[in-house]
């Protein structure tokens, strides 16, 4: 059996832009993504806490250290610049893999900075 867990999160980041012409995804910065273990091209859930719309796309690089979090096409519905989102990867392990693993967790602050613990 497998189970889906939480594989990564970057909570309560703000959305820095909203692009609707776009072909679609989300861009968010290259240092929230290593931090938090997403890939490119991933599927990610986003939550808006402002809103409560629940969604889900695809990860874009943007530039490491930018802050950007930009929804882009269809998901620039979803949320407008401001706007603080939740994101996260989730993955399907066995259940002896589900026992011990620990997913990353990013809190970040008002500029999509990594906050440390």
């Amino acid at each position: 059996m497998n189970i889906t867990l939480m594989k990564g999160k970057i909570h309560r980041a703000s959305v820095t832009e909203a692009d609707l012409h776009y072909e679609g995804s989300i861009s968010i910065d290259r240092a929230l993504l290593d931090a938090a273990g997403v890939l490119i091209y991933e599927r990610v859930e986003i939550y808006n806490v402002d809103t409560g719309a629940r969604f889900a796309t695809y990860v874009i690089e943007a530039p490491r250290g930018s802050g950007i979090i930009g929804l882009n096409g269809a998901a620039a519905r979803f949320a407008m610049p401001g706007d603080k989102i939740t994101v996260i990867a989730y993955a399907s392990l066995d259940e002896a893999e589900a026992e011990v693993f620990q997913p990353r967790v990013v809190l970040v602050d008002r500029n999509n900075g990594i906050l440390t613990r």
